[in-house]
This record gives structure tokens, C-alpha cells and sequence, in this order.
């Protein structure tokens, strides 16, 4: 399928039109992120323990239904992982609206939002993976880097511009508002996927979960040690311009966003066309030059440059070692091997908060980045050896 060809220019308009539906329903995520912590510690007058549960255990439920979402992609079709995620996206929202009625005690209305979030978790991994395996399937798994690239562009341009659209909602309309404008999101993007051909379903030889975990180890390796650095600037560079004493402490996150988005878009074609391996450790040298200058800055300036080189570092190794995951497995494990490949990018995400945290504590701020920095470090080393791995192309 040339690029030139009517098929292929079916198959992109698709990839768009399904991208567009993730991201007005991964808002339904963003959105409320912000809320959260104001909500639980103002209004259902709980610590910021319970706050921080609250907004962690969807990614906990993220991890956990990884694995049944790559699997049902595989055996049922991505658009039917898809819509189910999308259909459970709308219920999670609708949990956490109940959860604000007035006319339930504090507990029990906590004890409702967390099960809210737990659905909300699970429907993330389904619509993700199943528009992951959907789309490459569609678009042919030569192009599954430039799949990739463009989920994500709709995840972290939903976080872009959910945080302040949630925060504005919720001072206007309240919690439940908030909520209800999240349910409707997710229905929003199945209207958008509903006419969409459904696309064939691999038949072949099924292996485990944990098996495909093993076969992908090093590229999901790889993309774990990234994480540390993604996860740690976005969980402590404010705290440490603070601590410093600079100003500007929220532009650093801007300038990772804007690099991040920046890179996606000029070089979301680069691992299709070059190798997945050989993007990545050119993306993780630069993160790891970043982190180590945020470690290292003694001005505000080099600091902001860190975080700049940190976003365009970090932004193309998800879709570069996620094409060579794609690559090393026959199409009807497709599914199952992507959904397995997020985990531990997942799981990066939420160790790094707390082990982080910890060694903040003890020797500052500025060791998060150094962690952020030896992780990338690594990470190059595990993907020259993602590189001379063969796989069912070669």
C-alpha cells in the first residue's frame, strides 16, 4: 500500500478521524485530573493521601487490564476494544457524579469516586489499545510508528488543554457538572467510530500474556527507563524551581509540552522510515541530556532548557520501540503485544512518583533528575540491544 495510493488515503483518513475520537475521550481523563485533589480535600473534606489515591489508582487500573485489553483487540476486533472502552469511559463518569450527590455521606461518596476511577482506568486500556490495534491494522504494521505518534499527540494535547478546560468547568458548573460533561465526551467519540468498518480479525496461534511479555522485555524496558524522566520532571520541577528559588517554575512544563508536540509532528514519520531502535537512542541521548541539566542548572534558564530537551528526548521513543514491538509479533498478537508494551511505560509512571519522592526527600529535588537522567542513560543501552534483536521482518 504506497502512500499515494486511494487505499492508503482511505486508511489515513480513518487513522484521523479515530485519533480525533480518542482525543476528545481521553478528556474525559484529563479533565478531571486537576479537579481531584480539590474536590476530595475541599469538598468531602479528606488529606491529600486520599486525594493523591484517587488519582492514582486509575493508572494502577491502567496497568492491571492491560494485558485483557490487548486480548480482546486480538480476538475481537480494535473497534470492539474501542467501543467497549469508550461505552465504560461514559460509565466511570457517570459513577463519579453519583459519587457527588448530597445526599450520601462523605465515605461512601469516596468509596464511589474510587470505583469511578477504576472503571475509568479500564476503559482507557481498552479504547487505547484497541485504537492502537485497529489502526494498524488498517494502516499495515510498516506505519505503526506513525500510529503510534499520533495517539499520542491525542493523549498529551487531551492533557493540554483538559486541565484548564476542567478547572474552568468544575469553578462554574461544580464537581457533577464536570462529570457530566465527561460523560458525554466518550459518546461523542463513538459516534465518531460508529460507521467505521470494523476490519478483519487475525486467526493464527494464541500465546500467553506473560510469554508475549517476555518476547518484548527490551523495547518495553526501554520505554520504562524514558518514563522515569517524563514522570519525575512532570511530578517535581515546579516543586524544585521552588525550592531554588526561581521564577518561571511552570513554563518548564510548557517547554517539555511544547518540545514533546513539536517532535510528533516533524518527526512522527522518522521510526518508520529509519528504524525504531536508531530514533530512540538519538531520543534518548538527548533526555538524558536534559534531565542531567536540570540537575546541574544553577539558573532558571539552563533549567528550562533541560526540560525543553527532556520533551523533544522523550517524545518519539514510545512510537519508535512501540513499532518495534509491532514488528516482532505475528498480527493476531498485535493487540496483546501493544497492550503489554504500555504497561510498562505504566509502571514507570507509578514507581517514579514515590521512589522519586523519596530520594527528594533525602538529598533534594535536583536527584530526581539525575535518577531521570541515569534511566535514559540505560535506556540507550537496552535499545542498541532492541536493535540487533531480530524480528518477523527480518
Amino acid at each position: 500500500m504506497s502512500e499515494a495510493s486511494p487505499r492508503f488515503d482511505t486508511a489515513y483518513r480513518r487513522l484521523i478521524w479515530t485519533t480525533l475520537a480518542l482525543f476528545l475521550s481521553y478528556l474525559a481523563v484529563a479533565m478531571s485530573l486537576p479537579v481531584l485533589p480539590v474536590y476530595v480535600t475541599q469538598q468531602l473534606q479528606y488529606g491529600n493521601v486520599l486525594a493523591g489515591l484517587a488519582v492514582g489508582i486509575t493508572f494502577l487500573a491502567t496497568i492491571l487490564t492491560r494485558g485483557q485489553a490487548g486480548t480482546l483487540t486480538d480476538r475481537a476486533g480494535g473497534k470492539h476494544s474501542m467501543r467497549r472502552g469508550l461505552i465504560i469511559y461514559t460509565l466511570a463518569s457517570l459513577v463519579c457524579w453519583i459519587s457527588a450527590w448530597p445526599v450520601f455521606p462523605a465515605p461512601l461518596s469516596y468509596t464511589l469516586l474510587i470505583i469511578g476511577r477504576l472503571l475509568l482506568g479500564w476503559g482507557e486500556s481498552l479504547a487505547l489499545v484497541g485504537m492502537l490495534g485497529w489502526s494498524i491494522a488498517q494502516m499495515g504494521p510498516t506505519r505503526a510508528g506513525r500510529v503510534i505518534a499520533l495517539s499520542g499527540m491525542a493523549i498529551y494535547g487531551a492533557f493540554a488543554v483538559g486541565s484548564p478546560l476542567g478547572l474552568a468547568i468544575f469553578r462554574y458548573l461544580g464537581f457533577s457538572g464536570l462529570m457530566l460533561v465527561c460523560a458525554a465526551l466518550p459518546l461523542l467519540g463513538l459516534a465518531m467510530i460508529k460507521n467505521m468498518p470494523e476490519g478483519s480479525v487475525q486467526q493464527g496461534v494464541r500465546i500467553s500474556f506473560w510469554r508475549i511479555l517476555g518476547r518484548i522485555w527490551r523495547p518495553g524496558l526501554t520505554v520504562g527507563l524514558q518514563g522515569v524522566g517524563f514522570a519525575g520532571l512532570g511530578a517535581f520541577i515546579t516543586l524544585h524551581f521552588i525550592s531554588q528559588g526561581w521564577a518561571y517554575g511552570s513554563l518548564g512544563l510548557t517547554l517539555f509540552g511544547t518540545g514533546f508536540v513539536g517532535m510528533r509532528l516533524l518527526c512522527g514519520h522518522l521510526p518508520d522510515k529509519v528504524g525504531g531502535s536508531r530514533v530512540a537512542i538519538v531520543s534518548l541521548a538527548i533526555e538524558a541530556v536534559g534531565q542531567f541539566l536540570l540537575w546541574s542548572a544553577t539558573e532558571p534558564a539552563w533549567a528550562l532548557l533541560g526540560a525543553l530537551l527532556t520533551g523533544i528526548g522523550c517524545s518519539m521513543i514510545f512510537p519508535s520501540m512501540g513499532m518495534e514491538v509491532v514488528r516482532r509479533v505475528p498480527p493476531q498478537l498485535r493487540g496483546t503485544a501493544v497492550g503489554g508494551f504500555a504497561a510498562y511505560q505504566d509502571i514507570a509512571y507509578g514507581l517514579t512518583g514515590p521512589v522519586a519522592g523519596l530520594f527528594a526527600d533525602h538529598y533534594g529535588y535536583a536527584a530526581v533528575f539525575l535518577i531521570g537522567g541515569i534511566a535514559a542513560t540505560l535506556g540507550i543501552g537496552t535499545a542498541i540491544l532492541t536493535g540487533r534483536e531480530k524480528n518477523l521482518d527480518s
